[in-house]
């Protein structure tokens, strides 16, 4: 198990840094733009400089999982990239929902293999 688990958190961190670079230097070629509300959803992240943020996010949350510090920190900041990715594929954009499922997939293995840092959200307080 330590070496799926090992592996999900490299492969994860590689997916997330390359992919955070791309939005910075465009070297992966991502086909046309999305017509339809895909496309201008695209477009206002992209003219908005959102995308920029979310990239960081990417790079910061990936660079952490490959170096194995603070995992579950990264865990927290690609947990909603993640989310958005699902949504964004689910309601807008069927197409490329696979890669986006992998990547859950490799969260929720990760995730798995420190869940004792999360126990504290779960508990109910009065």
């Amino acid at each position: 198990m330590k070496i799926v688990i090992l592996i999900a958190r490299i492969l994860m961190g590689l997916i997330f840094v390359v992919f955070g670079l791309n939005g910075f230097l465009n070297f992966l070629s991502m086909g046309p733009m999305p017509t339809g509300l895909a496309g201008q959803f695209v477009g206002a992240l992209v003219l908005s400089h959102y995308f920029w943020v979310v990239a960081a996010l990417q790079i910061a949350g990936g660079a952490l999982l490959l170096v194995n510090r603070f995992v579950p920190l990264a865990l927290v900041l690609l947990g909603p990239v993640i989310v958005n990715i699902i949504c964004y594929h689910a309601f807008l954009n069927p197409i490329g929902a696979g890669p986006a499922a992998v990547v859950t997939v490799l969260w929720f293995i990760v995730f798995y293999a420190h869940r004792q840092y999360f126990s504290g959200i779960f508990v109910q307080r009065a």
